[in-house]
């Protein structure tokens, strides 16, 4: 099984938000591989890795960073597929990473989820992914009718709590 979708991590501190997007793809049988690339420290191999993967069958790459930001860039002006960012909460709440991922310019495009959104990132992949997977398509359908019913739940649970002055 070869991986369709690259997850690529400024550094291993920035796992636990993309742990959620790992997750997601598990869950949507969608197979993947995950990696820490620096584009401030190791930029020779972030190249290598960008100008690479779409001979070795990666169809769409999700990249994370903090502060500056520069992986989700730098690795969408070196290769033709759909890159998605995540900008990290490091400093600035986040805000800094954001403005760096989403103010890209002209023809050097990085869809841009919100900050620490790493199931959001994977939920793009996968609509991205899915407009040639029928399988896949179902999935992510049965996976988006779960999310109505959470809340259907939700407003359920909100009615059997009781208060003196709340009107049901």
């Amino acid at each position: 099984m070869k991986p369709t979708v690259s997850i690529i991590m400024g550094s291993t501190s920035d796992l636990p938000i993309l742990k959620k997007a790992a997750d997601f793809l598990n869950q949507m049988e969608v197979p993947f591989e995950m990696h820490a690339l620096s584009a401030h420290r190791t930029p020779a191999e972030v190249e290598s890795f960008a100008r690479g993967a779409e001979e070795r069958g990666i169809k769409v790459i999700i990249a994370a960073a903090g502060m500056a930001a520069a992986l989700p860039g730098v690795i969408a002006a070196m290769t033709p597929l759909p890159v998605i960012g995540i900008p990290i909460n490091s400093t600035l709440d986040g805000v800094d990473a954001l403005y760096s991922i989403v103010q890209m310019p002209p023809g050097i495009s990085v869809a841009t989820v919100g900050i620490n959104a790493g199931l959001n990132a994977a939920v793009t992949a996968v609509q991205i992914l899915a407009i040639g997977d029928s399988g896949l398509a179902a999935r992510f359908k049965a996976y988006r009718s779960t999310l109505s019913q959470k809340i259907v739940n939700a407003n359920e649970e909100l009615k059997a709590l009781k208060y003196d002055f709340k009107v049901d």
